[in-house]
């Protein structure tokens, strides 16, 4: 009678059979239904045209694996066949896998470029201003490569005032990541006006910490604006993304971060020509206006005298009208007051007489009343025009300053010692010489 095998029994010898009859070997295939469930490990179907198989990464292979297992990524793959008695199911369990058609760190850099760069970490709006003339600059570097060399000879030259701090770092292999990271950070303690993170060029895997996230992430979080100058200029790592500014070279980031001390000193003398031009021609402009302004003006002790001599003209002409309207209403009164003279005193007689004397007096009482009125006025533009005058200014303590030619002294500026001027008061004038000259600041201090 034939053996009859229990279900247990049949699994263990068709897992025994395939996993000894298969050792490590190669599979690619294209990825479809992946799951990663909390444990960390990624469980998928691996398939061609024609069949598939289910296929388990464990946690510790997707780390050393580098990059994130996609659905529809095709890739190759190198593990064991294994059986799973529970569901009686056959698998292949992963310990290494390259994209199939793309390198692994390549694959892992456009991954890591794609997700930070939806998280925004790339954004312009994100990137800070780099500092015209910084006083100190930070470089994280390696002390002993070429570029830190590059970087110090070529500051020195443009601008040799610059203070220069090296935070050292690895800038390749495993531990480079976190010295990087570590030599930002004590940077951003110390305190310098704009970081330089810089390495020589290299191949990819040489230049695999700058494509490192937690070194992306510093760069993000420094406060202090940050250059990368990572390669040579056909290099490109994600730290020149989310930097502030990227050179293609630490050379180039050295001339990027130091203007040149010769051009700024022959751009400032040109500056400082032009203003000078400017201010002079703007000058002669003011000069030019004042001289006509102080054409245009007059002493106001005429225009006074005349409006006095005015004043005492219309007072006499109004007063001589007054007595020639009195004078012809007199003469009207006349007849009648001498007619009743010759009449017999009654009281009608007294009560005209009364009447005419009242008529007189309020004739004469409007009449300089009138004339003070006439006078108040006058007086009053008198005492206007007199307020407005230069000459009540200097009554008040003020006077008036000018050189020998006659120009008006209105800044310390046209004056030197010795100058002889001739200063003008409000009884008279004088002449004095200078002997020191006092200038006001812009912040409310003095200097000789």
């Amino acid at each position: 009678m034939e053996k009859i095998l229990t279900v247990t029994q049949l699994t263990e010898a068709i897992k025994y059979f395939l996993e000894t009859s298969f050792d490590v070997i190669w599979v690619t295939g294209e990825i479809s239904n992946l799951r990663r469930p909390a444990s960390g490990h990624v469980y998928c179907t691996l398939k061609d045209e024609a069949s598939q198989i289910r296929v388990v990464a464990f946690k510790g292979t997707t780390k050393k694996i580098g990059f994130d297992l996609e659905d529809g990524m095709r890739i190759v793959c190198r593990g064991r066949v294994n059986v799973y008695p529970a569901r009686g199911e056959y698998q292949f369990i992963i310990d290494a896998a390259e994209p199939k058609g793309l390198g692994a760190l390549q694959m892992a850099f456009e991954q890591l470029k794609g997700r930070l760069e939806k998280e925004g970490l790339f954004d312009p709006s994100h990137k800070k201003q780099i500092p015209f003339l910084p006083g100190t600059i930070g470089i994280v570097t390696s002390p002993s490569g070429a570029a830190v060399r590059d970087i110090l000879n070529i500051t020195a030259r443009r601008f040799p005032s610059v203070d220069v701090i090296i935070s050292p770092a690895a800038v390749q292999g495993a531990e480079a990541p976190a010295e990087i990271c570590n030599a930002i950070e004590d940077l951003n303690a110390v305190g310098v006006d704009v970081i330089i993170v810089a390495r020589g060029g290299g191949s990819l895997e040489d230049l695999l910490c700058f494509n490192d996230e937690r070194v992306v992430r510093a760069i993000y979080a420094s406060r202090i604006p940050v250059i990368s100058a990572v390669g040579h200029e056909i290099d490109f790592t994600i730290a020149d993304f989310v930097a502030d500014l990227r050179a293609p070279t630490p050379s180039a980031a050295a001339e990027l971060v130091v203007p040149d001390r010769r051009d700024l000193l022959e751009r400032t003398q040109r500056l400082r020509s032009r203003l000078i031009h400017a201010c002079r021609v703007s000058l002669r402009g003011w000069e030019t206006r004042f001289g006509f302004v102080a054409e245009s003006l007059r002493d106001p002790r005429g225009r006074i005298a005349d409006l006095r001599m005015g004043l005492d003209d219309r007072y006499a002409r109004l007063a001589g009208g007054m007595r020639r309207i009195l004078a012809m209403r007199g003469s009207v009164l006349l007849p009648s007051h001498r007619m009743l003279m010759r009449l017999t005193p009654t009281v009608q007689v007294r009560e005209l007489r009364r009447s005419v004397e009242n008529l007189r007096g309020g004739l004469e009482t409007r009449a300089w009343s009138c004339i003070e009125t006439l006078r108040g006025i006058l007086q009053r533009d008198v005492s206007v025009l007199d307020s407005l005058s230069p000459l009540s200014v200097l009554k008040r303590g003020f006077g008036i300053v000018r050189l020998p030619d006659g120009t008006v002294v209105r800044d310390v500026g046209l004056l030197a010692v010795n100058d002889s001027v001739d200063v003008k008061v409000s009884s008279g004038s004088f002449k004095a010489r200078v002997t020191t000259i006092l200038q006001e600041r812009g912040n409310g201090g003095k200097k000789v």
